[in-house]
Parts: C-alpha cells; sequence; structure tokens
C-alpha cells in the first residue's frame, strides 16, 4: 500500500492525479489530508473531501494520533507527500511528529520504508534547503515539483503528468504518464 499524504502547499493537482494513476494501476493508497490541505483544496479545484475518499482505500484522519497508520505495526510500503509544505518538511526534518502526516513520515524514515517528499515552493531559503538534505541524509527523497519542458506539453495537465510519472518511478511502477527523453537526433 502507499500512503499519500496531501499538507497545505499549492498544487493538490499533483496528488489528485497521483491518487487516480495508482487507482488505475490497481495499487492500493490511503490518503491523509492536512486541516491547511483542506482549505487549498478547496480553493485550487472543486474536489472535495469526500470525492478523494472515494478513490483511495483507506482515508486516515490527519489529526487521530491514536490511528493505526502512526504505528511502525501498520503494513504499508511507502509515503509520498505531495505537495509537500515547508511547515511539513521542518517538522519531518526536526523529528517533529505532531500529526498522523509527520508521525508516519517518521515512522518511513526510523523503519527504513521508502519516503518521497514533493516539495512545492519558491524561492527557497537556506533553512529549506537544510531541512531537505537532513532527510535526504536519511534515505529520504526529495523531489520537487519541476516539470520538464522536453516533452513540449500542451496544458497544465500533461506538466502535472510528468511529476506523477516521476513519482511513479522513483516507487519502481511501470508508468506511461508522460513522454519520456530521446535525442532527436539518434533516430
Amino acid at each position: 500500500m502507499i500512503i499519500v499524504a496531501i499538507t497545505g502547499a499549492s498544487g493538490i493537482i499533483y496528488s489528485l492525479k497521483l491518487i487516480k494513476a495508482l487507482k488505475k494501476l490497481n495499487i492500493k493508497t490511503g490518503v491523509i489530508v492536512s486541516n491547511s490541505a483542506k482549505l487549498v483544496l478547496e480553493y485550487e479545484t472543486d474536489i472535495t473531501i469526500e470525492d478523494i475518499k472515494s478513490i483511495t482505500n483507506y482515508y486516515f484522519e490527519f489529526d487521530d494520533i491514536s490511528s493505526s497508520i502512526n504505528s511502525g505495526s501498520f503494513k504499508f510500503d511507502s509515503l509520498v507527500i505531495v505537495p509537500c509544505s515547508m511547515k511539513t518538511l521542518s517538522a519531518i526534518a526536526n523529528s517533529y511528529g505532531n500529526n498522523s502526516i509527520t508521525r508516519v513520515a517518521d515512522v518511513c524514515l526510523k523503519e527504513r520504508r521508502e519516503l518521497i517528499l514533493v516539495p512545492r515552493e519558491t524561492p527557497l531559503r537556506t533553512a529549506h534547503l537544510e531541512n531537505m538534505l537532513k532527510i535526504s541524509k536519511e534515505g529520504g527523497i526529495i523531489l520537487p515539483s519541476m516539470p520538464a519542458f522536453y516533452h513540449n506539453p500542451k496544458n497544465i495537465d500533461e506538466l502535472c503528468d510528468f511529476i506523477v510519472g516521476k513519482i511513479l518511478d522513483v516507487l519502481k511502477i511501470e508508468n506511461n504518464e508522460f513522454k519520456r527523453w530521446t535525442n532527436k537526433y539518434e533516430g
């Protein structure tokens, strides 16, 4: 199972597309949505929490620290935090497990499970970079939401599909979410 955590950074379209792609591939998902993400969801989309619950296998409450997902004995393979706010990134880097998202991330790092953070912030200050480095040194993967343009995207969906495809690649899940690089001169 792959857990998808959604924080209050802009870019909720990435998480929605990821959940849908995993569903299409018949991969079980669990979702955690932060309180701030609920506000951003309302601002950036016409999707509701009920819509998200309908496309995932499990939904875990953000503030329920007694939830099974917060224990290392709960079985899941990977956690993807997309988008990942700098607040959440900082909490993870500094072992501040005060909610289900940061606690599950802590479980990932301490048990060497796969943790992928998709930060969505620009520009970055030194503290942001230092926090990313801390997480990377512990085995977390930092996958910034920086789409490529070599595939000549025609719309926002194609830009987002690139990031979703890269997340799936890091999870070692075969996908065709984006057009891969080919050197046009190699024939």
